[in-house]
């Protein structure tokens, strides 16, 4: 039975032991703390967002004095970001300020506020290839503008590094893997993907003009506990788990390098501990090399939600790309050998903070149960044919 393979997958850690919030819960929040010796002060923007969350509360946890900032806007639930800081933020003291940095001079003020800011992490930005095609205006200035105001009140504060988040997306539809930092990344495929791309050409000319040090981390499709509702792992999960069916682009063929949110916030922790190297832009790639065929990831997502899918295949949508998967020798290079979370772990992990967050009403729970039953038959045939979980090089 699927539920009784969900037991038994082993969990991954989740970078929070923080209990799941009730709806609208929330902790009174604390003023900005000082660094611990040989710590830094710490900008996180998108401090409510997926990544951003989980990277504020693990820099706070490494002794920085950590402050957030988000826009909260609805490009998905804002209680969800909003229960991310009650029960990642909160904890550690990491304040979160509501701040839309696409208008001009938020970011100047902001750094004013807070004073000497050593370092910016900066991880908020418009997320969705696919929404991106409906709203470029608002990729353009979340991921295009709001980048320029920011760098350019980071140069007049004497900010000594800007860590930002870029995409594996820049890599267009190529095929030849692994992709590496040197490949030519001029041919994207989305507005979302242009607008990435041209945040890594400003962050280079800026570093070349004025001579600050700038790193752009290229993640590769982050998944794991408090993630994007608009990410597939996550609409999928929803899905299952209310017995609708799913749809599989690309025949469930195309190849993703997924990477477990701990592991993404260990790389960040890392390049924010080892600092700039020189007053330049880098880029640098966020992934493991271990892409995983759609198909054998909705497997995984089964057993780990303990329910089967009902998939419909449909073809390529505009804006996919056929493969991901990261060369990380270069981040390898810079922070040493870094955690690797395996896809059935993670994805166990992310079920269980699911289930614990958005529990299933009992309609819905009995109507997936319903549809288990009639699709056990087909269930137990497909489990006797040999399934491939194993990454591809």
């Amino acid at each position: 039975m699927a539920s009784e393979a969900r037991r038994s997958v082993r969990r991954a850690p989740t970078p929070s032991a923080s209990n799941v919030p009730m709806a609208g819960e929330h902790r009174p929040r604390r003023a900005f703390r000082l660094p611990q010796p040989g710590m830094s002060r710490i900008l996180v923007t998108g401090a409510a967002g997926f990544i951003g969350a989980h990277a504020a509360a693990a820099l706070a946890a490494d002794g920085h004095a950590v402050i957030g900032c988000d826009s909260f806007n609805a490009y998905y639930t804002p209680r969800l970001k909003r229960d991310r800081v009650a029960r990642l933020l909160d904890p550690v003291d990491v304040p979160c300020i509501e701040a839309d940095l696409s208008v001009a001079g938020t970011a100047e003020r902001l750094l004013r506020m807070h004073g000497r800011i050593d370092t910016i992490v900066h991880l908020a930005g418009q997320a969705g290839v696919r929404h991106s095609m409906h709203d470029p205006l608002a990729h353009v200035n979340a991921n295009v503008v709001a980048l320029v105001d920011l760098l350019e009140a980071s140069r007049q504060a004497g900010v000594g590094h800007v860590l930002y988040a870029s995409s594996s997306s820049v890599y267009g539809a190529r095929t030849q893997t692994p992709f590496t930092e040197t490949d030519r990344t001029d041919e994207p495929i989305s507005v979302y993907a242009a607008t990435k791309q041209a945040s890594e050409s400003l962050a280079y000319a800026y570093s070349a003009v004025h001579g600050l040090a700038i790193t752009g981390m290229r993640f590769f499709t982050v998944y794991g506990p408090w993630g994007r509702p608009d990410m597939a792992y996550f609409s999928f999960a929803q899905r299952i788990r209310r017995g609708e069916p799913i749809d599989v682009f690309g025949r469930g063929e195309l190849l993703r390098d997924f990477t477990y949110i701990a592991d993404a916030v260990e790389a960040v922790r890392r390049l924010v501990r080892r600092g700039p190297q020189r007053a330049h832009a880098e880029v640098i790639n966020v992934g493991h090399r271990q892409p995983v065929r759609v198909l054998d990831f909705v497997r995984a997502l089964e057993r780990a939600v303990g329910r089967s899918a009902r998939i419909r295949f449909a073809p390529m949508q505009p804006g996919d790309v056929p493969v991901t998967c990261a060369d990380s020798r270069r981040l390898d290079a810079a922070i040493g050998r870094w955690a690797w979370t395996p896809l059935e772990p993670g994805l166990a992990s992310f079920a269980d903070w699911l289930e614990a967050w958005d529990p299933l009403p009992l309609a819905a729970r009995e109507a997936a149960r319903e549809h288990e039953r009639a699709a056990e038959p087909a269930l137990l045939r497909r489990s006797a044919l040999p399934t491939r979980l194993g990454g591809v090089a």
